[in-house]
């Protein structure tokens, strides 16, 4: 086998590799980056970017045909960016294969041993497929093949109903689809209870059947298609199914244990700097088995690329990493939900809110569905949910919130134009103040006593 000496060797082209990868050529250090399927990942061909695709084309009427197309177009349209060109442009030697550790800093690909001074694996998850019997003999869909299929589905059975199964629930449903969900326990069982309703009722009102609270036990295939089974004897029967019960991390065929590195069936195990057991040797994005998400690998990239390159000390932190359900209505959270706020600071945290239905902009575009709440500690943010229009941006602020620590007065001190839905975040502030102020018998003294003696 021929031998390539480098700074650092990433193995993986997702959305954390590719960061890591672009940063690091881009500022002197030499970089061989490996990647086996497509470039870009799973964000760019069968997660994030597809999925946000077909949403669009749904709400906006498509037709299927239609829909498939603007999901190949817009795929095709960001290839370019993550492509092996580009990287070869900046710098980046890319090899296309299977990567497989060989020692503590050396990796077998593709006839080659690269040797590098630091290593990172960022080679992301793949769907997890529950153990039901009957299933691996359906065929079944993931996130990985829904995207391709040819046909419009009759009836699509959508097994989980976490943010994947209710995203693509609504837009299939739009597409014109007949939709079931079966969630053994909640759906949207992670966000806060009173936001999560507010989805499902919308998606229930749209026609989409919710099942939640049962397991199910039996998979099968018939004259009438797909039947699924659950454990308190019901039966559902559809022409497709789509598995959407999570994911699981990619390290199969790594031979980790020849790197001395440590992993679980949640993941490689890290530090809170990224190092895994190897100290040669980083773990970042979904491998890592924290938060699954494509912002977090950009994230974690940074932070490794000022270890690895200036010897820096840098850790990742999580409280103010932001995530988003993009259904109509939107969900997004930051920090600690409602319920998360007061069991670990019980009567400290203060709660405040603001509702859609007294926001002027979404009063003109009938968008009233919905609030702001945040949780307060001693004055600042520790968690934000939003659900409403626009979500997903809008929590963007208090993300910077959380990870700035900016405190209440920050917020109330900004100045936002009018009418734009963002004012439910200042709204929200002035309800944190508006107490302190108008209900302060002190405050009212010192208003009075001003008024007597300052000409």
């Amino acid at each position: 086998m021929s031998r390539i000496d480098t700074d650092i060797c990433v193995i993986g082209a997702g959305s954390g590799g590719l960061s890591v990868a672009a940063g690091a050529v881009q500022m002197g250090a030499r970089v061989v980056l490996i990647e086996a399927g497509e470039m870009g990942g799973d964000c760019l061909n069968t997660g994030c970017v597809p999925s946000k695709a077909l949403l669009h084309a749904g709400a906006a009427g498509m037709s299927w045909d239609e829909a498939h197309d603007h999901v190949r177009a817009t795929i095709a349209a960001i290839a370019p960016h993550d492509s092996v060109e580009r990287f070869e442009g900046l710098g980046v030697t890319v090899i296309k294969g299977f990567a497989r550790f060989v020692g503590p800093r050396e990796v077998a690909v593709a006839g080659r041993v690269v040797r590098a001074r630091r290593i990172v694996i960022a080679t992301g998850a793949r769907p997890r497929v529950p153990d039901i019997p009957g299933l691996p003999d359906v065929p079944y869909l993931t996130n990985e093949t829904i995207f391709d299929l040819p046909e419009k589905p009759d009836h699509l059975l959508v097994l989980g109903g976490g943010p994947i199964g209710m995203e693509m629930a609504q837009a299939h449903r739009r597409l014109g689809c007949e939709v079931t969900v079966i969630e053994p326990f909640t759906a949207l069982g992670r966000d806060d209870p009173e936001a999560a309703a507010l989805v499902l009722e919308a998606l229930k009102a749209e026609g989409i059947r919710l099942i939640e609270g049962v397991d199910p036990v039996r998979v099968s295939t018939g004259a009438g298609g797909i039947e699924v089974v659950t454990g308190d004897g019901q039966s559902f029967t559809g022409s497709d199914l789509l598995v959407a019960t999570g994911r699981q991390v990619t390290v199969d065929g790594l031979d980790l244990d020849k790197a001395g590195i440590e992993a679980s069936a949640s993941g490689v195990t890290v530090d809170a700097g990224l190092r895994t057991t190897n100290r040669r040797v980083y773990a970042i994005g979904d491998v890592a088995g924290g938060m699954q998400f494509t912002h977090v690998a950009g994230y974690q990239s940074g932070v490794i690329v000022r270890s690895m390159l200036f010897g820096l000390p840098a850790k990742a932190k999580t409280t103010h990493i932001p995530r988003v359900t993009y259904t109509t209505p939107e969900l997004a959270q930051v920090g600690m939900t409602e319920a998360d706020a007061r069991a670990e600071h019980g009567d400290r945290v203060e709660v405040v809110r603001a509702d859609f239905s007294g926001n002027d902009r979404a009063l003109a575009t009938r968008q009233t569905t919905g609030f702001l709440k945040v949780m307060v500690l001693k004055g600042r943010p520790i968690g934000a949910t939003i659900i409403g229009p626009n979500a997903g941006e809008q929590i963007a602020l208090w993300a910077l919130a959380l990870s700035s620590g900016l405190k209440m007065s920050a917020i109330a001190g900004m100045v936002v134009p009018y009418p734009t839905m963002s004012e439910i975040s200042k709204r929200a502030a002035g309800a944190y103040f508006s107490p302190r102020l108008f209900d302060n018998p002190n405050v009212k003294r010192l208003v009075r006593a001003v008024q007597r003696f300052v000409p």
